[in-house]
């Protein structure tokens, strides 16, 4: 575990394993030990980077609202930054400047795994979305302001503390992660503002990501997977399956998994990684 900054923001990043580089990058409100199930598979093959965007996990809050191409470019400064630092535990494997890495991104990070791909397709060596967010027609939010006037007048009702471990706890179902982490990382008003910040720009993120997808194709051959949980929904199966089809990546179906397909299917993720692009239909 250890702190990088970029641009001039603290990111809580773990690092494991030995071998080829992924990077995991969890959806909204999310940190990176909902990823803990998946690792154990995957570090005996890979060098699993997870990090914590600004305002989520132990990273501090964020400097300025997120970007579809701002994202894109937090990963990729994230591994010059370990790329740089010479330290034990499987940093070595990232050794050599900008060699391509998996980018796995989970629900709202989709839109930032794909943007990387795209936008740095020679550092790209497949892409993974679980369950990625999908909007066919976004439109822009116009509650950023109201988001920061909500998360300043919750955090000064102490709102966080009182009911931020309880709120996350009934939102994760079979919650593995330890109460005191929880209350460590949900009790706070920097992971509550943080999240609605994310939320509020979310349709602006999605609204870029379209317009990259016409001006910059992803790489000829890039390995792609779409792994969905449709749990039980016609039409969030269809959408995700129109997904794999627009990127020309593998689909396939976590069955049976809610949202949270690295808690409930780790196996399936960590599959998609080890084997990009070579899932069941």
């Amino acid at each position: 575990m250890t702190f990088v900054r970029i641009g001039g923001v603290a990111h809580h990043v773990v690092v494991e394993g030995s071998g080829p580089v992924c990077v995991l990058s969890a959806g909204l409100g999310l940190s990176w030990f909902d990823w803990d199930p998946v690792v154990p598979l995957l570090a005996p093959y890979r060098t699993v980077v997870r990090f914590d965007r600004p305002g989520h996990g132990l990273s501090a809050p964020a400097s300025a609202p997120p970007t579809a191409a701002g994202e894109a470019a937090r990963i990729a400064s994230l591994l010059d930054a370990l790329d740089a630092w010479d330290a034990p535990g499987g940093l070595d494997a990232l050794g050599g400047h900008q060699i391509p890495v998996t980018v796995v991104g989970h629900s709202l990070a989709g839109f930032h795994a794909e943007a990387f791909a795209r936008l740095h397709p020679t550092r790209t060596a497949a892409l993974v979305l679980v369950d990625s967010s999908v909007e066919e027609h976004p439109r822009p939010s116009r509650t950023t302001a109201v988001s920061r006037v909500l998360g300043r007048a919750l955090s000064a009702a102490g709102v966080p503390a009182a009911l931020g471990p309880a709120l996350r706890r009934a939102s994760v179902r079979r919650d593995p992660a330890p109460t005191e982490l929880i209350r460590r990382v949900y009790g706070t008003s920097r992971v509550l503002r943080g999240t609605l910040l994310e939320n509020a720009h979310y349709g602006a993120v999605a609204a870029e990501l379209l317009d990259l997808r016409e001006r910059f194709p992803l790489p000829p051959g890039l390995p792609v997977t779409v792994l969905a949980a449709p749990d039980g929904s016609a039409r969030w199966e269809r959408r995700q399956r129109a997904l794999a089809r627009r990127l020309g990546a593998s689909y396939e179906a976590a069955v049976p998994s809610g949202h949270l397909v690295m808690l409930d299917r780790p196996d399936a993720v960590a599959r998609a990684v080890l084997h990009p692009g070579q899932v069941a239909a």
